[in-house]
């Protein structure tokens, strides 16, 4: 099912511009042809030159109505949404290297674990998926750009290790996600992490994946009870800042609590239908427009001129 949306609605009101071109249209040629007929047989002039006046100025009008409505639509910001699969999407696997994820509730950690169970995911995505893959603690790094090519994913997400840097930024995780899927039409990241945000805000993180048109699958790793970490404290899974990440952004938040429910997270990622998907068609209206524009214009100095 097709949804049509505006970004900018406000500019729907100039359409009433659309009957008044047509009836300022009308009024011109009435007048043109009654200013002909006072001088002329208007009728013995249209059969020798075979002239269809009223026919060729209709036909500009058109021209011209559409050229106004395609854009004005531009204006508003025209969006198309159609409902994808999620296997249809290109992803960026962001995984969650923070401290925290040396807790133990997990075996080895929840790190390996995700690690493990990502590099799985990989393997099962149908042929030709293209993903990313960052880390990210107090900062988001890259560990792999925009790829079909699955052993390097795999490496990638192998090569994660715990970072030095201390905190959790999902907002930076966001950003660097949504960036690497720039060029891609339809957008998900999968953040994997224990929630425990602590840098950044999270209304920002669902701010920017909001206007990139980015839907955010959320695994929680990690279990309500906590783990032992290697400095000393408990850490337990935070989910409210999770669920609110992809409850805001038309994604999903799944709780897992073993290496099991994990590995079913990702399996239930790739047989999503989802319907947040969103392609402005400001450009190509404006392509459209200029090209019936010029249209116009060829038609108006050539075959549909009138002459006085």
């Amino acid at each position: 099912m097709a949804l049509f949306t505006f970004a900018r609605s406000i500019y729907l009101f100039l359409l009433v511009l659309v009957p008044v071109l047509i009836f300022i249209h009308f009024v011109i040629l009435r007048r043109k042809r009654s200013h002909a007929l006072s001088f002329a047989n208007f009728d013995a002039i249209a059969r020798v030159k075979g002239i269809d006046i009223i026919s060729k100025n209709l036909s500009s009008l058109i021209l011209t109505a559409i050229i106004l409505v395609l854009l004005i639509l531009a204006l508003s910001g025209l969006t198309y949404h159609r409902n994808l699969f999620a296997s249809s999407f290109a992803f960026t696997i962001a995984i969650d290297a923070s401290r925290s994820m040396e807790a133990d509730d997990f075996l080895p950690n929840r790190l390996e674990v995700a690690k493990q169970t990502a590099m799985a995911f990989v393997d099962s995505s149908p042929p030709g998926s293209k993903m990313a893959v960052i880390s990210f603690a107090g900062n988001a790094f890259i560990e792999q750009d925009l790829t079909e090519q699955k052993p390097f994913i795999k490496q990638a997400i192998k090569n994660i290790q715990i970072s030095s840097v201390g905190g959790t930024d999902i907002n930076e995780a966001v950003i660097t996600g949504t960036n690497l899927l720039r060029d891609s039409e339809a957008k998900s990241i999968i953040i994997l992490s224990d929630g425990a945000l602590n840098v950044g805000s999270i209304d920002d993180a669902i701010d920017y994946a909001t206007k990139n048109n980015i839907i955010v699958h959320v695994i929680g790793i990690g279990t309500v009870e906590g783990g032992s970490t290697t400095y000393g404290g408990l850490s337990k899974l935070d989910e409210d800042v999770l669920k609110s990440m992809a409850f805001n952004t038309g994604g999903q938040y799944f709780e897992v609590e073993n290496r099991e429910q994990l590995e079913e997270s990702f399996r239930t990622v790739l047989g999503l239908k989802l319907g947040k998907v969103g392609f402005d068609l400001t450009h190509y209206l404006l392509l459209i427009t200029l090209v019936l524009f010029v249209v116009e214009y060829v038609l108006t100095n050539t075959r549909y001129r009138v002459f006085p």
